[in-house]
């Protein structure tokens, strides 16, 4: 049996850090590799052929010979899910629906999948095998009860191309004992939190290290939440690392309660955690109060956060703004607490309701739920919730408003100072060899620093610890987070595009140069105005170099200077003449998260579209009837 697991190429966000990835770190293309779907394949018959692609870091197969094709996918995942369980299913595979979002909205995907797959999956993937191999799948597989993580496989780290991303992921629990009301994970996962055992935790390392990963990121939403076997995984990880010289670099989620554990920090440190992700979302007791996340009440977070960073643990945290408390002043209270804090990864969302949380159903009791197509990500500026104390709009414009201020290079170099203070003796290593190490700094400066003049070169030159070279790794670190941000609220946070006139001659320019070919009938453009100016171009029949070169220098340009979306078409074109879309694709790859391209289906497999750089627009988005039986 054959079976094609795809996880969905992720919409950009600040989690992406494209900017790091594309351009500054060597040979990376993503953050974390799909632990799930290596674990799903670990749970297959042992005969199956399990393949997996991740579409974040290569492309998808266009044509295969899976006898299944599952494809997972988190809320800001589901666009791209839905195609791909279209696509493939048009193509005569039996398609299965899995991952958090299918598992929260199971009823979503009823007409889009053979087989949903909803909840954890060690017990009922086995019986879905078991039954597709009897020719009796079932519709819907749904765990309700609890799942005993001793009966979790070793992932199949084999199967994932661990080296194209910055860090490698492992799991250690599930469950969080809190009761925050905007969170969906003790919706799925409960609020006991569950353990695997410290031999299947030293089976996953042995098998990293032996695949060559340092980084590892321990994906648990609270690591800490039951503290003794957490205290005894940190004592094991001590061990280890002393067993294997420190092979690893580790960080984690954990809760803000954290700071008030002496014991627990000493362990983390002595573990070898470099950093840790909090959840603070707010310093106002109201707020906190209001969603019930009282584990942030016990002391001063301002307090909590250096005692940490006293332990040589750096912190990256979320925030959230849009509680029911929340007025436009609190705009500047968080920036206040993020610049004293000194938190460069400060993730700022805008409050969202999560399908099946107690938010979700509180916002809907008081009928203030909006309809979007908004689906997990809370970076964006979009909300589903009717704020309380103040407009859509300037809940929205404040929040453009914040992160343009916390993301100018003197804000990025003063946060990074006061962190410094107080993070005398950091953990963190970056994890590269030296010659690496050079290259990056070298990128950095040459692609982030330089580009950004005295704005930049200042501050960041303000930054250098030179009395203190243990903190350069975190202090380069640091810069290219903060860069990586910078570039990535730019593109997707700034107020909508309305340079209207000069597109329009950008595009004249581009007519005038390419005009025989218009007139041909070989080429034509199109735009549509709204919130982001769209642009389509036709190509059709032969397209030669001049074409492709005039095209690759205007449309470089447009995407260069404005944030409009271009969508390439390519229709009853020669496959003699494709290595000229080669070379106009490879021209504008830099831009290609604002590319779609769009083509005959006669050109599929010869047309060289790398989907994890470029949106390829599938071409059925419509679900067939589903139901079919067996292979």
């Amino acid at each position: 049996m054959h079976l094609l697991l795809i996880n969905p190429r992720l919409p950009e966000s600040f989690w992406s850090f494209k900017w790091a990835v594309d351009h500054v770190l060597p040979g990376k293309r993503a953050v974390n590799p799909p632990l799930g779907l290596a674990t799903l394949a670990a749970l297959c018959p042992s005969d199956w052929d399990v393949e997996i692609v991740d579409e974040n870091v290569e492309t998808i197969p266009l044509t295969t010979t899976a006898d299944i094709v599952g494809v997972c996918g988190m809320g800001v995942q589901h666009p791209r899910q839905r195609e791909l369980l279209a696509y493939y299913h048009k193509q005569g595979h039996y398609v299965v629906a899995g991952g958090s979002y299918a598992s929260l909205c199971r009823e979503d995907y009823s007409a889009l999948a053979d087989t949903v797959v909803a909840g954890e999956a060690e017990y009922i993937w086995k019986a879905f095998c078991d039954d597709f191999e009897r020719g009796e799948p079932k519709p819907l597989y749904h765990e309700t009860g609890t799942v005993a993580l001793a009966d979790s496989p070793l992932p199949r780290f084999d199967l994932l191309k661990l080296d194209l991303y910055t860090n490698v992921t492992l799991q250690f629990s599930r469950g969080c004992p809190f009761r925050c009301e905007f969170c969906d994970i003790i919706v799925m996962f409960g609020r006991k939190p569950r353990t695997k055992s410290l031999g299947q935790v030293e089976r996953e390392l042995d098998e990293l290290r032996r695949l060559g990963a340092r980084q590892v990121f321990f994906v648990d939403d609270n690591l800490i939440g039951n503290p003794r076997q957490a205290k005894d995984l940190l004592r094991f990880l001590d061990h280890y690392q002393k067993r294997h010289r420190h092979a690893f670099s580790f960080g984690t989620e954990v809760s803000l309660n954290l700071a008030q554990d002496e014991e627990m920090l000493d362990l983390l440190r002595a573990a070898n955690f470099g950093w840790v992700f909090i959840g603070i979302e707010s310093t106002d007791p109201a707020s906190l109060t209001e969603t019930g996340k009282t584990q942030n009440l016990r002391e001063d977070p301002l307090t909590a956060v250096r005692r940490i960073y006293a332990h040589g643990i750096d912190v990256l945290a979320g925030f959230i703004i849009g509680f029911d408390n929340d007025t436009l002043d609190t705009f500047e209270t968080q920036y206040r607490f993020i610049t004293e804090a000194g938190i460069q990864s400060a993730m700022v969302g805008l409050l969202t309701a999560l399908p099946r949380t107690p938010l979700y159903d509180r916002m809907q009791r008081e009928g203030r739920l909006i309809e979007t197509d908004t689906t997990g990500d809370n970076t964006g500026a979009t909300t589903n919730i009717v704020p309380k104390t103040m407009t859509l709009e300037a809940l929205v414009e404040g929040y453009q408003a914040l992160y343009t201020r916390l993301l100018t290079g003197p804000e990025i170099g003063r946060r990074l100072r006061n962190k410094l203070a107080y993070l005398r003796n950091p953990i963190y290593g970056s994890g590269y060899a030296l010659p690496q190490r050079l290259a990056i700094i070298s990128r950095l400066f040459v692609r982030g620093i330089a580009p950004g003049g005295l704005g930049h070169i200042l501050p960041f030159l303000g930054t250098i610890p030179l009395r203190s070279p243990g903190q350069i790794p975190l202090m380069i670190s640091d810069w290219i987070i903060g860069l990586s941000m910078q570039r990535f609220a730019a593109r997707q946070l700034a107020p909508e595009e309305r340079d209207v006139p000069g597109i329009e001659g950008r595009i004249a320019a581009f007519r005038t140069a390419i005009a025989r070919a218009i007139e041909a009938g070989r080429v034509s453009i199109t735009l549509s105005h709204g919130p982001i100016t769209r642009v389509v171009v036709s190509f059709t029949g032969l397209i030669d170099r001049r074409i492709v070169l005039a095209s690759a220098r205007y449309l470089s340009r447009l995407l260069m200077e404005t944030q409009a979306r271009l969508t390439l078409r390519f229709h009853a074109m020669e496959p003699t003449r494709l290595n000229q879309v080669d070379r106009l694709l490879d021209r504008l790859k830099a831009y290609g998260d604002r590319v779609s391209i769009m083509a005959d289906e006669h050109l599929w497999g010869r047309l060289a579209v790398d989907t994890s750089v470029f949106h390829l627009v599938l071409p059925d988005r419509t679900p067939h009837a589903v139901g079919r039986a067996g292979a």
